[in-house]
């Protein structure tokens, strides 16, 4: 296993650099603003990522279970200063311009868990101008060839637990030229070794000059509503997305590679990385425990799971800010948390698209049970068929794209114009979420439009009916999504995941107790009609729930 921390060096100040997306986009607002009164001014502004952020952090790598597959490259406790990186970074770039023969514009799938070697790529790219595809290491051979083929990528870098999977599929994906192996001994045929290419690489290189819009990074999306799209970002739009509130005193430790990266960097924060298998709680409690991490944000998943230890062992001494993001979190575990750590939840919400929304920032009031107010630079609203809705009227939230497309925004998606075309109406982007917005500007997460529950003409919201079953003592965990039913068209099911001490209870006296807490917490018209009790529910590496799967298997669209 391997941990990453990202610390700032000592007594260093980053606020000249805090402050510099807010000048960038006021200039660019400006030359906007003369475009859209008749004088268009042809102004490129070019922008690098990688330069905007200063070499003012070093890097511990903590290997805490020595395991072959990094133990030649750690070795132990290593410590890179950013400088260091930057210099194997520059190293990196060389292997991609001169080994693999990329240029600016290519793209990479870049199929690597958390280690340093995908800071590394990451941050090559960044500089080279070569556009990035991250990807989880979770992949299958089919999902591996459908990225390679739609986004005709010319290289791939990935471990050897994934060669097999990539040597099955490279021969119908043509445009893959190159693959990179990350392995400190292993060799396969028709791979250049990564390890040994780092070792030899010149350290001499030049950050391409790339402009704002030029596109970074390329993600795939989950395929909720059909099979994945690509979703493109440009050189300019990561560098001004904020994650939360944080200033150089936080360390961050974000669950997801891509959020640890950008989000607290430009901010001046400190990261964290741990390269533990997802869902493994006792080692994420002490590693909090062990750790000097301020800030913490992970899918509500975590906090759940956490709840259900025995927290007298842990004590959190720099934790003062916990996270919670990708799916909406109840009532009952941000009080229990709160109660047993002293330390609020804090929501949040955002897209791969977007970036964070909403969010509650340090100096704002805690409303439990919503995500925040709209994040700079967003005018986020409720929206209902290109009407802005009153407060406390539910709808779908949309983001203000017109006259002024902000930054942080994606740019399109890729060989889809009718998708990109499909979520603009009028001067809004809709995302695809219902949600409520109150008079003080605080927005409540409903569900996603696709996770909606049409029952007899009731819209019922899975996270409700999910939360309130997490209240009983029998649910460790639980998934609820549309049923077909003759009568009613749909139902609600759920999935549930029983605690060790109901393992053994009678299932029909249980589903009906279940129902009947339901009918109890909440409107008797939102209770599971149907309950299946099951060992595991589909997460993604991230530990968010993957009802998609779920519905997928309930409607016979496996």
């Amino acid at each position: 296993m391997t941990i990453c921390h990202v610390q700032l060096a000592t007594g260093q100040k980053l606020h000249q650099h805090q402050r510099k997306p807010r000048i960038i986009n006021e200039r660019m607002q400006k030359e906007r603003q003369n475009e859209m009164g008749g004088t268009k001014i042809n102004i490129y502004i070019y922008f690098n990522l990688f330069q905007m952020i200063k070499l003012n952090y070093s890097i511990i790598l903590v290997n805490m279970c020595l395991s072959a597959l990094w133990g030649s490259i750690l070795g132990g406790e290593v410590r890179w200063s950013f400088e260091e990186m930057g210099l194997h970074s520059r190293k990196v770039a060389n292997i991609l311009t001169d080994q693999c023969g990329l240029r600016k514009g290519d793209r990479i799938l870049v199929i690597l868990s958390r280690i340093p070697e995908w800071w590394l790529m990451i941050t090559a790219c960044i500089r080279t101008g070569i556009v990035a595809i991250p990807a989880t290491s979770q992949l299958t051979a089919q999902d591996i060839e459908y990225r390679l083929q739609a986004s005709g990528a010319k290289c791939l870098i990935t471990t050897e637990a994934l060669g097999s999977a990539v040597d099955s599929v490279a021969p119908r994906c043509t445009s893959l030229k190159t693959k990179l192996l990350v392995s400190s001994e292993g060799k396969r045929e028709g791979w250049l070794n990564f390890d040994e290419l780092l070792r030899e690489a010149p350290a001499n290189h030049t950050c391409a000059k790339t402009k704002m819009n030029d596109p970074m990074l390329v993600y795939f999306t989950s395929g909720t509503t059909g099979a994945p799209k690509m979703i493109e970002h440009t050189q300019g739009s990561l560098g001004f997305r904020t994650l939360i509130s944080q200033s150089t005193a936080d360390t961050s430790w974000v669950v997801a590679a891509l959020g640890s990266f950008f989000d607290p960097w430009v901010l001046g924060t400190c990261v964290f990385i741990h390269n533990i298998p997802m869902l493994e709680k006792t080692t994420i409690l002490r590693t909090l425990s062990q750790f000097p991490i301020t800030a913490f944000l992970s899918p509500p998943t975590f906090f759940r799971m956490f709840l259900k230890e025995d927290f007298t062992s842990y004590k959190f001494k720099s934790l003062q800010y916990c996270i919670s993001g990708g799916e909406s979190i109840s009532l009952e575990v941000i009080e229990e948390w709160k109660n047993k750590t002293g330390l609020d939840i804090y929501e949040i919400y955002g897209q791969t698209e977007t970036g964070s929304i909403c969010s509650v920032s340090k100096e704002m009031k805690i409303k439990p049970g919503t995500m925040g107010k709209a994040l700079f630079p967003y005018d986020v609203q409720v929206d209902q068929e290109a009407n802005i809705l009153p407060p406390g009227k539910e709808g779908e939230i949309a983001i203000k794209i017109k006259p002024e497309r902000p930054l942080g925004f994606f740019t399109r998606y890729i060989d889809t114009p009718e998708k990109t075309a499909a979520t603009i109406h009028g001067d809004f982007f809709l995302t695809g979420d219902r949600g409520v917005m109150d008079e003080d500007g605080y927005f409540r997460f409903i569900g996603r439009t696709d996770d909606i529950i049409n029952s007899s003409g009731y819209r019922i919201g899975p996270y409700e009916v999910e939360n309130v079953l997490l209240t009983h003592p029998a649910v460790a965990e639980v998934a609820a999504i549309s049923s077909p039913d003759p009568i009613r068209g749909e139902v609600v099911k759920a999935f549930v995941v029983l605690s060790s001490d109901y393992a053994t209870h009678n299932k029909e006296k249980l589903i009906m107790e279940l129902q009947e807490h339901v009918k109890k917490m909440t409107a008797p018209y939102k209770y599971p009609r149907k309950v299946e009790f099951v060992q595991k529910l589909p997460k993604s590496q991230t530990g968010k729930l993957q009802r998609k799967e779920l519905r997928d298997q309930e409607w016979g669209r496996v």
